[in-house]
């Protein structure tokens, strides 16, 4: 969008129809901070959607006094999430940190309604930058009498995340799966790369062809597209 092109979206309408959280979300969402953001109407009623979804979440989150343990995954990907969340924070990667926090929701919800507090608070609390009026709200709706701007950052248990010893990573060239590696947690693309070209599953759709590009997500998938 640009006032040159006559494309500008009235930040005014947009506020009162779905409010400044979801105008938040749906801008530091639809884009990361150095490219222009392409309007969609469809992105700003997701974005709504979202912050609906984690409202009612809360709103309908009564007590964990049921809740003796909490399951390892979900101990797992509380810790993973804070530390995706946290580490896309400090790099401006604003995109990518709400969706973590939307993968987080969706793992919550089906574990209604057995929630630990600990989760339930990390959720509001990994949400309260990019929607800070919606997470004060449902920070006192928690009992919490401070401000949430004032409450410490979750922090993440490095010791919980090193000891998952291995993850699958999907290998595929131009969408196709070609191989699954075993590797540990936390490589970068240049180290799963290197793992993946030397897979024999993997060498003969790359022998002679121009890599246009890599798409990684990292733990999960690297996809080699090729012409």
């Amino acid at each position: 969008m640009s006032k040159s092109k006559g494309n500008v979206v009235d930040p005014d309408y947009l506020i009162e129809k779905y409010g400044a959280d979801t105008a938040r979300v749906f801008s530091l969402f639809a884009a990361p901070p150095e490219k222009d953001l392409d309007w969609s109407d469809q992105g700003v009623e997701g974005g709504y959607r979202f912050l609906g979804r984690v409202y009612r979440l809360v709103h309908n989150w009564t007590s964990d006094d049921d809740v003796k343990e909490a399951k390892k995954d979900l101990v797992l990907l509380r810790n993973k999430t804070i530390k995706k969340v946290t580490d896309d924070l400090e790099r401006f990667h604003f995109n990518t940190a709400i969706s973590s926090i939307m993968e987080y929701l969706n793992v919550l919800q089906k574990e209604t309604p057995k929630i630990p507090r600990a989760d339930i608070e990390s959720l509001v609390l990994l949400l309260a930058p990019f929607a800070p009026h919606i997470a004060e709200e449902l920070w006192q709706h928690l009992g919490h009498q401070e401000l949430i701007a004032h409450a410490t950052w979750p922090t993440f248990d490095a010791a919980i995340l090193n000891a998952v010893d291995s993850v699958k990573m999907v290998v595929q060239v131009n969408g196709v799966v070609r191989a699954t590696l075993e590797v540990a947690p936390g490589l970068s693309q240049e180290e799963v790369s290197m793992a993946a070209r030397r897979d024999e599953k993997v060498q003969k759709y790359l022998q002679d062809k121009n890599l246009v590009k890599v798409v990684f997500v990292p733990n999960r998938l690297i996809n080699f597209v090729v012409s």
